[in-house]
Protein backbone atom coordinates (compact mmCIF):
# COMPACT_ATOMS: atom_id res chain seq x y z
CA UNK A 1 0.00 0.00 0.00
CA UNK A 2 1.40 3.43 -0.90
CA UNK A 3 1.31 6.40 1.44
CA UNK A 4 -1.16 8.30 -0.74
CA UNK A 5 -3.44 5.45 -1.86
CA UNK A 6 -6.70 6.57 -0.32
CA UNK A 7 -8.56 8.14 2.53
CA UNK A 8 -7.62 5.36 4.95
CA UNK A 9 -3.91 6.09 4.54
CA UNK A 10 -4.04 9.79 5.45
CA UNK A 11 -1.56 10.87 8.06
CA UNK A 12 -3.07 12.13 11.30
CA UNK A 13 -2.71 15.87 11.94
CA UNK A 14 -0.48 15.36 14.96
CA UNK A 15 1.96 13.24 12.96
CA UNK A 16 2.36 15.54 9.93
CA UNK A 17 4.76 17.97 11.54
CA UNK A 18 4.44 21.67 12.07
CA UNK A 19 4.76 24.94 10.25
CA UNK A 20 7.68 27.07 11.38
CA UNK A 21 7.51 30.80 10.74
CA UNK A 22 10.95 32.38 10.35
CA UNK A 23 12.01 35.00 12.89
CA UNK A 24 12.50 37.56 10.10
CA UNK A 25 8.87 37.12 9.00
CA UNK A 26 7.63 37.72 12.53
CA UNK A 27 9.92 40.78 12.72
CA UNK A 28 8.35 42.18 9.53
CA UNK A 29 4.87 41.65 10.95
CA UNK A 30 5.91 43.44 14.16
CA UNK A 31 7.51 46.38 12.31
CA UNK A 32 4.41 46.85 10.14
CA UNK A 33 2.16 46.67 13.20
CA UNK A 34 4.29 49.32 14.95
CA UNK A 35 4.01 51.57 11.89
CA UNK A 36 0.20 51.15 11.95
CA UNK A 37 0.04 52.03 15.67
CA UNK A 38 2.00 55.32 15.56
CA UNK A 39 -0.25 58.40 15.63
CA UNK A 40 1.87 60.62 13.38
CA UNK A 41 3.28 59.42 10.07
CA UNK A 42 7.01 58.74 10.52
CA UNK A 43 9.63 61.07 9.12
CA UNK A 44 11.09 60.05 5.78
CA UNK A 45 13.38 57.07 6.24
CA UNK A 46 12.24 56.55 9.85
CA UNK A 47 10.32 53.29 9.48
CA UNK A 48 10.03 51.27 12.71
CA UNK A 49 12.39 48.30 12.96
CA UNK A 50 11.80 45.12 14.92
CA UNK A 51 13.90 42.24 16.15
CA UNK A 52 12.30 39.03 17.34
CA UNK A 53 13.35 35.99 19.30
CA UNK A 54 11.07 33.00 18.79
CA UNK A 55 11.15 29.96 21.06
CA UNK A 56 8.49 27.23 21.16
CA UNK A 57 5.65 29.30 19.75
CA UNK A 58 6.46 32.36 21.83
CA UNK A 59 7.82 35.59 20.34
CA UNK A 60 9.70 38.24 22.27
CA UNK A 61 9.74 41.47 20.29
CA UNK A 62 11.87 44.63 20.41
CA UNK A 63 10.67 47.58 18.33
CA UNK A 64 12.80 50.67 17.61
CA UNK A 65 11.02 53.76 16.34
CA UNK A 66 10.83 57.53 16.18
CA UNK A 67 7.96 59.54 17.59
CA UNK A 68 6.63 63.01 17.04
CA UNK A 69 6.97 65.47 19.90
CA UNK A 70 5.22 67.00 21.75
CA UNK A 71 2.96 64.01 22.32
CA UNK A 72 1.97 61.55 25.01
CA UNK A 73 4.94 59.22 24.56
CA UNK A 74 3.78 56.72 27.18
CA UNK A 75 0.36 56.37 25.55
CA UNK A 76 1.91 55.91 22.11
CA UNK A 77 4.37 53.27 23.36
CA UNK A 78 1.55 51.41 25.12
CA UNK A 79 -0.50 51.48 21.93
CA UNK A 80 2.45 50.13 19.94
CA UNK A 81 2.96 47.31 22.47
CA UNK A 82 -0.69 46.28 22.36
CA UNK A 83 -1.03 46.48 18.58
CA UNK A 84 2.21 44.59 17.89
CA UNK A 85 1.22 41.80 20.31
CA UNK A 86 -2.27 41.53 18.77
CA UNK A 87 -1.03 41.45 15.16
CA UNK A 88 1.75 38.92 15.79
CA UNK A 89 -0.70 36.72 17.71
CA UNK A 90 -3.31 36.97 14.92
CA UNK A 91 -1.02 36.60 11.91
CA UNK A 92 1.71 34.27 13.19
CA UNK A 93 -0.26 32.38 15.84
CA UNK A 94 2.37 33.05 18.51
CA UNK A 95 2.05 34.21 22.08
CA UNK A 96 3.78 37.55 22.68
CA UNK A 97 4.54 38.01 26.39
CA UNK A 98 6.99 40.86 25.81
CA UNK A 99 7.13 43.83 23.43
CA UNK A 100 9.93 46.25 24.28
CA UNK A 101 9.61 49.66 22.63
CA UNK A 102 12.76 51.71 22.18
CA UNK A 103 12.26 55.36 21.17
CA UNK A 104 15.40 56.23 19.24
CA UNK A 105 14.53 59.81 18.42
CA UNK A 106 11.86 62.46 18.88
CA UNK A 107 11.09 64.81 16.01
CA UNK A 108 8.93 67.93 16.06
CA UNK A 109 5.44 67.47 14.65
CA UNK A 110 3.91 69.80 12.09
CA UNK A 111 1.79 71.53 14.74
CA UNK A 112 4.76 72.27 17.00
CA UNK A 113 6.83 73.67 14.12
CA UNK A 114 3.98 76.03 13.12
CA UNK A 115 3.54 77.17 16.75
CA UNK A 116 7.22 78.12 16.99
CA UNK A 117 6.97 80.44 14.01
CA UNK A 118 10.08 81.33 12.08
CA UNK A 119 13.29 80.06 13.60
CA UNK A 120 16.41 82.21 13.18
Amino acid sequence: MTALSGASSRIAAGERGETRIADRVVAKIAAQAAKEAIDEPPQEGATPRATVTVHRGTARVRVSLELGYPSDIGRQCGGVRRHVAERVRALAGMEVPEVAVQVERLHPTGASIAAQGRIR
